[in-house]
């Protein structure tokens, strides 16, 4: 199995666990409309750029290292290790709030507007991209590759834990690490809360550099991108912000009108199309060709769009994504899993029958006149919205910024 198979399947139970928790006990919190965009961010593509971003420390730390971590005892080495990827990671995420067209890859993680473990996943699909020079450093100070991949595990890790709902305040350990408790502080869009925060796993970076915010109670806690509607189309979510960066798209968009699709529908189809894509990180090194990987790679990401535009009340969202649902299980059986057969069905059988019942559903819902869709797939301009000015919550977003 490969290695990174098991991780992804674990952080979708704890994610969907977490979800079901605050669904039941507390309703108000959770929208599973944006808990299943978060788990399809983008990660299918976003994996692609982590590769190449693991790809490119491999081959600086081999060719062009200063070999400092080598000459370290082995302990030393874990230790300077795990505080020196956290350091850049600091000022990763601080300068990621501070110029625009850095912020328009990171703000996808800003505009989620429910704090929950489904968060922490949500991300633009360039943010290994933009995380290279940051961490390209160590690899010149000699940190071998595997300990690159480790030590960025394990402060992810600690990151996702970070954006949980239900952790109360950790005692001692409030003084030392990044708690749930801290990082409600760096999401916040009350003015107290801007640009604080930033520490990924340690909180004394913040402490020492002058960011450190703690909650108050005469500022209450609320989430999101203040004048930025967020899509629930991956794709859009990802690309629009550059491109308003660029000046390519205006300053903000009206949200598209919500299809009358429950969100079960969304929800459960969601969750099939994230264990797929389980399935292709598990099959790595099983393909039969290079051509077959990219179809399915193309699939599941053209899946996690059409889901969105599903989601969206897109008219061709409805459309493609029953045809994806057909599409996957076919190059699943012809490329990917031969011989394979339970675990195909497995996989097959729900996500073509999640396309047959959202067409059943789209049909019912035509002929009871019970949906309203938008004639085309444009949005409309509304200038009108307002616009942060603090230093965080669209500072480097090119909308928000003269």
């Amino acid at each position: 199995m490969n290695a990174l198979a098991l991780p992804i399947a674990f952080m979708l139970f704890i994610v969907l666990a977490e979800a079901c928790w605050l669904h039941w006990r507390r309703s108000a919190d959770h929208d599973w409309r944006d808990t299943i965009f978060n788990l399809n961010s983008g990660h299918i593509v976003l994996w692609l750029f982590r590769g190449m971003e693991v790809a490119l420390f491999g081959w600086i730390a081999s060719h062009a290292s200063l070999d400092w971590f080598t000459r370290m005892p082995v302990a030393l080495q874990w230790t300077a290790g795990i505080l020196a990827w956290d350091f850049c990671f600091y000022w990763l995420h601080r300068l990621h709030h501070r110029y625009r067209l850095l912020w328009a890859v990171h703000v996808v993680h800003h505009q989620g507007e429910k704090f929950n473990l489904s968060l922490g996943v949500r991300n633009s699909w360039y943010s290994s991209l933009t995380s290279i020079p940051f961490f390209l450093i160590l690899a010149l100070l000699g940190m071998p590759v595997e300990m690159f991949v480790a030590v960025s595990t394990l402060h992810y890790s600690i990151q996702l834990f970070n954006h949980n709902a239900v952790t109360p305040r950790l005692g001692w350990l409030e003084y030392l690490l990044v708690t749930p408790n801290h990082h409600r502080v760096h999401h916040g869009t009350h003015e107290r809360y801007i640009d604080k925060n930033f520490g990924g796993s340690f909180i004394f970076w913040d402490k020492l550099f002058g960011t450190f915010e703690r909650v108050h109670a005469d500022a209450p806690l609320s989430y999101g991108v203040i004048g930025m509607a967020p899509s629930e189309n991956p794709f859009r979510a990802s690309n629009d912000p550059v491109l308003r960066y660029l000046g390519l798209k205006p300053a903000n968009a009206a949200p598209a009108p919500r299809s009358t699709a429950p969100a079960w529908l969304v929800a459960s189809g969601g969750i099939i199309l994230f264990c797929v894509v389980v399935a292709y990180v598990w099959s790595e090194g099983q393909w039969p060709s290079w051509w077959s990987q990219a179809a399915l790679f193309l699939l599941l990401a053209c899946g996690t769009i059409a889901l969105g535009g599903m989601s969206e009340g897109r008219r061709w969202g409805w459309r493609c994504w029953p045809l994806i649902c057909l599409l996957v299980p076919a190059a699943l059986a012809g490329a990917v899993l031969p011989g394979k057969t339970l675990t195909w069905l497995a996989l097959s059988v729900p996500l073509a029958a999640h396309g047959l019942l959202a067409c059943a559903y789209r049909y019912r819902a035509l002929r009871s006149g019970r949906t309203s869709l938008p004639a085309s797939g444009q949005l409309t301009v509304q200038p009108d919205l307002p616009v942060n000015t603090g230093t965080m919550r669209g500072p480097a977003d090119a909308a928000q910024r003269p």
